[in-house]
Order: C-alpha cells, then structure tokens, then sequence
C-alpha cells in the first residue's frame, strides 16, 4: 500500500467510495473530501521518500483541485533526490511556495530550555546545547531526555540512548548515498576532510558534497565531522558487522596507497582486523613501537596480537611473542607470562636477540627461577656486541644483588656452574656502575650523589625497572633515605603519568621501604597497602615479599597488630624464599612474632634467614642484619649470653654494613651490660641513628637511655633524655616508649626563668650543655661539634655560671628546670650534622 493510499484508508472510514484503482481512483476520494465546506489539507512527511504511486496520485489531485481549497504540505529534509521522474517534474511545476524551516538560533534553544527547567539557564549551558545540535529541535530534545534521565537540573548536554536514536532517524531519513557518505566519514574521524571519501561511499564528489550539505543542516555534522562523537559512533554501530569491517578495510588500504602515517593506517587495520599480505605486519609493528612510545599500551598489545595471530614463521612469532609479552608487562606482569613461558628453551638454547633473552630472564627471576636464570647465563654464548655484553652483564648484576642468588639444593642443578666461582663483574658503564660502587665499598655522599644524579635522567624501560629499584634501595641502605625518598618520588610522578602500573607499584614499594627506614612507619604502611592493591598477587611475583614485609613491619611498629596477622595469612609463592624478599618477609614475620609475644617462632625465623643467607649470597649479609635479630630474639626468651655473642659477632662484621644496623646491635649489646657501660652503648647508639635518620629507632634508643639513667638513680638526666624521645615518637606518630611519670615537669621551688623568658643561654652554650647532660665527655662534646677542648670548656664555665651549677651532675637537672629540654632541637640538629 502506498504512502496516501494509507492516508486515504482512514478518510474511506467516513466516506466510503467505489472500490477503484489506486492513483486516479484515489484522487476520486480525496476529491470528494472536498464537497465540505471546510478546506481540505493533505500533509506529507518525509515527501522526498515518496514511492512513484504516491507521487502520481498527488499530481493527479492538484491537476483536478485548482478551483478546490486544497492545500497540499510536503515536508521534505531538503532535497528530493537524484530522481527526477516526469510526475516529479509535474509536481514542481504546480503552484508552491517553498518555505524553509531553519534551525533554532541559540536565544530559541535558551527559551526551549527555559521552558522545560521553568526557569532561565546560564548562557554556557544555551550555548553548549546549541553547539552540540545546531539549532536541530530533534537532537535538542534528544539531549534533553539524555540529560535529565538520571538529574533533575538540566546541566551540561549528555549524550545517551536518546541522542542516538535521533541520530539514526535523521540518517535514514536522506537516501542510501547519504547514508553511505555519513558512514564513511564516521569511519574517517579526524581524517574526512583529506581523503576521497566518495570513492569510499560510491558516488561522486557532488554526491558526496550533496550528502554533507544534508548532514549539515540536519545538525549532525559541523563540516566534515560529527558534532557529536555518539553521533559517530551510532552511525558505525548501526551497520553490519562484516560491513563495517570491510568499510575500515577499504580506508587502511587507501591510506597506505597515500603515504599517510603508519598509526593511521594501523587503527583502521585494528578495526577490520585485517593483516594485508606484503605490508600490514610492518605497519602495524612500527605503529606498535609508536604506542608503547606514547605509554599507551593498549593499541600496542592489540596491534602486536593482530600480527601474532596470522604471522607463520617460528623466529618471527618469538619475537612478537617477547615484544607483546614487554608491552604487557608494563600494566600486568601476569599477562606476559602465557607469552613468554614457552620461550624458555629457545631462550637456553640461543635462539633468541640478546634483548628478548634478556627479557625472558628477567621474566624467570622475576617468577623466582634464580636458577634457571644463572644456568641461561652462564650458557650464553660470547655477545655479539657491547650492548649486548651490557644486557648480560646488568641481568647478572641484578640476579645476584636486587634477587639474591640461588640456594643450592632448593632447585634443579646448575650445570656448568662453579659454585665458588667469583660473580660476573659488574656493567662497564651506565647506571649499574654506580651501583656497583655504592654497594661494593664503603658508602660516602658522593656515591650515593652519583647514583642519584644518574637517576635523575634516567628513563625507565621494560628492561630497568628493578635495576632502578636496587639504585634507590642501595641509596636508602647507605644510610641515605632523604636522597633517595627525593629521587624515587620523580620517578614515581613519571611513572603514574606514563600510566604505567607495573613501575607504580614497585616504585611505590620502594618508595615505603624507604619511610620505613626513616621511622615514618605511618607513611611506610599506607605506602606499602597501596602497593600491594596497585597489582594483584599473580602479578607481583617473588617481589610481592618487598611491600608485604613493609607492611607487616609498620604496622607492628604502630601497634596494629590485628592489621598485620591479616597480611601475614597472604599466600605467597614458595620460590620467593630463594630471593632476598623472602628474607625480608621471614624477618618482617620474626619481629611481629616478638611483639606479640612468640618469641620462639620469631627465632625459628631468624635462624631461618642466617641460614638462608650463609648458604647463598655472603656479601648480601652486611646489609641485612639477622645476627642482631637472633640476639633480639635471643635476649627475649632470656638467654642473654647468647644474645652479647651475637650482637657481637655483628659489630665484627668488616666494614661496609649500614650505621643503622650498627645501631640495633650496640642497642643490644647495651642490652647485656651494666647500666654504665649500657649508657655509653646506647649513646654511641643514638650518633648513628641521627645519622641514617631513623627516627623510629632513635626514639627507641633514647627510651633505653633514658632507663640507664633511672637505673643509675640520675633522674633528672632519665628525665631530659625521657623528652627527646617522647618527642622522636611524636614525630613518628606512634606512642611514646617511656613512662609517663617520666615527662612530668619537676616541682619548681625558685623563680627561675621560664621557658616563655629570655633564653639564658647562647645556641652555643645550649648545644654543649645539651650534651653533657646526656653524659657525653668534653672530648666527645668536641669531636661532635667539630670544636676544640677548650671551647668547649669555655662553654661550660659559662653554662655553670649561668644555671648557678656547682658540678657536671647538675646539668640535667638545672636544665630541666629552666625548661632548656626545648632548645635542645638546636643542638639536637646541629649534632646530626656533625655526626
């Protein structure tokens, strides 16, 4: 049935007729509608669709209605087509007045929102609507409904279901070549301005300029691009399937024929998922290159997958499989692993670029396979090249030093190996070297500077991330946390710009660990959690052991003990107790074990980790100090003998083993001396840890001196030492190890001056007093503040004078008395310095 023979059917309802032929039998019936009295108005949408039927049937009406009042309406989008049949020819020749609706200006659009908001609408909020539809009355209230689905208030247009179907109503109201250009530039995006795009529609350039002017007024397009990109995208999603596959196909080979770039030609070969034979695996290669260049990982896995799935040759598919597997890694390590698990025989057997190797190691020592990982390297055979010398070399540099090596007996022989032989010498140039230098030797600022220097500028990479992350571990270790907080913090920004989330969570790792050896436990277990959610367990690997014991050690040290047994019933893989991370986990462990009261299972797990460590990598034990640990543990369970022989047997170690860890055992060994002897440990104590900046530990320090102190019966000095390391723990946010009646003000019985007075003493003065207070000798006093004996004396003679002190002894209580305890962040600092 016709387009007005459906008209007719409801009008033959009132006024039935002779059954007639459609066209002039039709005209019979509209005609006799004209006997009333009232005009008779035929209106007609979508005219520019009418059939041949239809459009006869109207001729045929006006011809016969000129002395009638019949008003005929057609309502068309402007253009009635490329037909031009002889009764389309007739139609145009009656009497018409042609009449064009424009679209709404911007101030009707403010009155149409005014209108549904009951009230006026900020003029960006007009102008965003206006921008978003041109003026079009149906797109507008297509963003409405849109807009207002889920709020009340009309904001900022939303484009939703609403918007789409509008979208696609106005399209298919023109003809198929219409449709066909709108599909085609929807597909072009940004590029439908540059390409014949009616070569890809199949019409002309006037039918393809026909067609956007179309789209134009309809208030889809602005120019050659969609207003709206769900405007563009409606339009795809409406076609076929295949269709829209072979649409994207067509414009990747028109693309590649102009020259235009290869992430251009590669987006379109992603969307007809098509791989061309001779050039589409290259140009998606170097596309895959472009987008791992600019972080975003997902085009290159997809661009990278594309070519794997139909590439054929062995070596070619290994290499694209190591390829994925590095783009891969950068957001999931897990997902790189189905990619480069089968690669570990080619890699053995050298079949494999010294980079691939290198990354299908990194992958075994990073799932735990030290052994594996030695046997691949001590079987490679002679580079080819110094980079490639320089890829082995920083593989075994971090195998032995970031990993830890492997423990005989816990793996599969490592054939070839001698398992006395010397490690590899380190990388011969670059950032290892530096490493290599901080680690191998004594610690001094300016191989702590070089290495931090070098990281400033360094870029990350697949290959570098934990040899990176050792850097920044070698700095902290060295007793220089501040230098390397400040460079793992810019890396961390580059890292969470890059959004790359596998250097995030290891950096953030780090970064932790970091805190945490500087008594900031509070920063160190937020830092850590955060780590540990940045990646799921599957991905961290062996290395999940470096935010776990983080974890488990601050929040013990913050007394939240509940929030450490949870991570502690954390499943962790069984190779990672072949690295050094699960020596920091078993430690981690052992110490939370003490501080709830399981003193024998924290040994357990202390002999554990010396054994651990004798029987792999000796030169890792000077920077991990598990003899202080057994002597902690040791002293707990009350044989405190064995505990003076084991903290020391740390002090013997040779040089090289941090000021921290020379701390914790001169606190030990204070721990199993006369209280004399014990004041002067722990002082020599407190010097190293105001070095290395532990703050946590130098609170702990000071509640032990305090308590020699007490025990010697010297109050006041118990007193002013009390303070200090209330005021340590204050700054570490964690409660004050002392007793409380220990920081009550003494009674006062003079008129003094008090702490809101004039000071009466000089920083000077201060300083040298702070420390004779705490019993250091003049000569001690002198070597600290790098002055002579005699300044210091002469100090003193005017401190006594000044506090009316007749002897040494009264220093902590005379200032104590005058509340001098608070200048003593003066001398405190400056002692740091100095120290």
């Amino acid at each position: 049935m016709s387009l007005v023979e459906q008209l007719l059917h409801s009008a033959e309802a009132e006024h039935p007729a002779v059954d007639a032929p459609a066209g002039h039998e039709a005209a019979e019936t509209l005609l006799h509608l004209t006997r009333d009295p009232r005009p008779l108005v035929v209106a007609v949408d979508d005219a520019h669709a009418m059939d041949p039927d239809s459009l006869r049937t109207l001729v045929g009406l006006l011809r016969r209605s000129r002395s009638r009042q019949v008003l005929m309406v057609c309502a068309t989008s402007g253009h009635f087509g490329t037909s031009r049949s002889p009764a389309h020819t007739e139609l145009l020749r009656q009497p018409h007045r042609r009449v064009r609706l424009a679209p709404l200006s911007e101030t009707s659009v403010g009155e149409l929102l005014a209108a549904q908001a009951g009230r006026p609408l900020p003029g960006p909020v007009r102008d965003a609507y206006h921008r978003a539809t041109a003026g079009s009355p149906l797109l507008v209230h297509a963003l409405l409904d849109d807009s207002t689905r889920f709020a009340p208030e009309i904001g900022r247009p939303v484009a939703g279901p609403a918007y789409r179907q509008a979208v696609l109503s106005l399209l298919h109201r023109g003809d198929a070549g219409h449709v066909r250009v709108a599909r085609a530039l929807a597909a072009l995006g940004t590029l439908a301005g540059t390409v014949p795009v009616g070569e890809l529609a199949g019409t002309t350039p006037a039918g393809t300029q026909e067609a956007v002017d179309v789209l134009n007024s309809s208030g889809l397009l602005d120019g050659y691009a969609f207003r709206q990109p769900t405007a563009a995208a409606a339009v795809l999603e409406d076609m076929d399937a295949a269709a829209r596959a072979g649409l994207h196909g067509r414009i990747a080979h028109m693309l590649y024929r102009s020259g235009a770039p290869a992430v251009e030609v590669a987006r379109h070969l992603r969307l007809a998922d098509l791989v061309p034979a001779g050039w589409g695996a290259g140009i998606l290669r170097a596309a895959a290159e472009q987008a791992l260049a600019a972080d975003d990982v997902e085009r290159c896995t997809a661009y990278l997958g594309l070519v794997l799935r139909d590439c054929v040759d062995e070596r070619e598919r290994h290499a694209l499989s190591v390829a994925l597997a590095r783009a891969e890694w950068r957001t999931n390590p897990a997902a790189a692993g189905p990619h480069l698990e089968p690669l570990r025989e080619a890699a053995l057997d050298g079949e494999l670029s010294m980079r691939d190797t290198a990354t299908v190691l990194r992958y075994l020592l990073w799932q735990g396979d030290t052994e594996l990982a030695a046997q691949a390297v001590a079987t490679l055979v002679h580079p080819q090249s110094p980079a490639d010398a320089q890829l082995v070399a920083e593989v075994e540099f971090v195998r032995q030093w970031f990993y830890g090596v492997a423990l005989p007996g816990k793996g599969a022989p490592v054939a070839g190996l001698d398992p006395h032989r010397r490690p590899p010498q380190a990388p011969t140039g670059g950032l290892a070297v530096r490493v290599a230098a901080l680690i191998g030797g004594e610690a001094t600022d300016e191989s702590a500077a070089a290495v931090a220097q070098a990281l400033q500028g360094h870029q990350l990479d697949h290959l570098n991330l934990e040899l990176v992350a050792m850097s920044l571990l070698a700095i902290a270790h060295a007793d220089r946390p501040a230098v390397a907080a400040e460079a793992c913090d810019g890396l961390l920004e580059c890292a969470v710009e890059r959004r790359a989330t596998t250097w995030q969570a290891l950096l953030g790792g780090i970064r932790a660990e970091i805190a945490l050896l500087q008594g900031d436990v509070t920063t160190a277990s937020q830092g850590a959690l955060a780590a540990l959610d940045t990646l799921r367990a599957q991905s961290w690997g062996v290395l999940i052991g470096l935010p776990l014991s983080t974890a488990i050690s601050a929040l013990t040290a913050l007394g939240s003990y509940d929030e450490a047994e949870e991570l502690l019933k954390h499943d962790v893989p069984e190779p990672m107790f072949r690295t050094v991370f699960g020596i920091q986990y078993l430690r981690a462990r052992g110490h939370h074990f003490l501080a709830t009261d399981r003193p024998f299972a924290a040994l357990g797990d202390f002999e554990t980790c010396g054994r651990l460590l004798r029987e792999g990598n000796p030169s890792l034990q000077k920077g991990i100090p598990w003899r202080s640990d057994l002597a902690l543990a040791n002293l707990r369970i009350g044989k405190a003998r064995t505990a003076r022989e084991w903290a020391e047997e740390q002090l013997r170690l040779p040089g090289g083993h941090s000021s921290r860890a020379r701390a914790m055992a001169l606190r030990l060994l204070a721990a199993t001396s006369k209280p004399h002897r014990r004041a002067s440990l722990l002082r020599e104590s407190i010097d190293l840890l105001k070095a290395c900046g532990d703050r946590y530990a130098l609170a702990q320090a000071y509640a032990d001196l305090s308590a020699a102190h007490y025990e010697l019966g010297e109050y006041a000095r118990a007193r002013l030492v009390a303070r200090q390391a209330a005021r340590e723990a204050e700054a570490c946010r964690i409660e004050s190890p002392v007793d409380a009646h220990l920081l009550e003000d003494p009674v006062r019985t003079d008129g003094s001056e008090t702490e809101d007075g004039p000071a009466i003493l000089s920083d000077a003065e201060c300083r040298v007093a702070g420390l004779a207070a705490l019993g250091y000798t003049n000569r001690e006093i002198s070597t600290r503040l790098h002055v002579t004996i005699s300044t210091v004396e002469q100090h003193l003679t005017r401190v006594y004078r000044k506090l009316n002190v007749a002897s040494r002894s009264e220093l902590p209580s005379k200032m104590l008395e005058h509340r001098i305890p608070k200048l003593s962040d003066r001398w405190a600092s400056t002692h740091s310095s100095a120290g």
